[in-house]
């Protein structure tokens, strides 16, 4: 069963590839969604997928790329919108 997770990380995130990196992962699971910078310097990221590839997505994020640096992350599980056809930066 599809599901939908939307994380938002704080910390280095921004100007270290992050985005990119959620991109890797995401495709590398098979994942569709979004990635984007936040004005307060965070990235959120939305996926939806299957739970297992999910929760993988999840622990990926919370690490980051190697030069980022995550200080917090909020996770929020939702029933998926069906909206994307892909997984891109915004």
């Amino acid at each position: 069963m599809n599901k939908r997770v939307t994380v938002t990380v704080t910390g280095r995130v921004q100007g270290v590839g992050y985005r990119y990196f959620a991109v890797h992962v995401a495709k590398e699971y098979g994942l569709i969604g979004q990635v984007r910078n936040t004005r307060d310097g965070g990235v959120e990221a939305v996926a939806e997928g299957e739970q297992t590839a999910l929760d993988s997505f999840v622990q990926a994020l919370q690490r980051g790329p190697q030069a980022a640096e995550v200080d917090h992350s909020s996770v929020d599980w939702s029933e998926p919108a069906n909206e994307f056809s892909g997984f891109q930066v915004v």
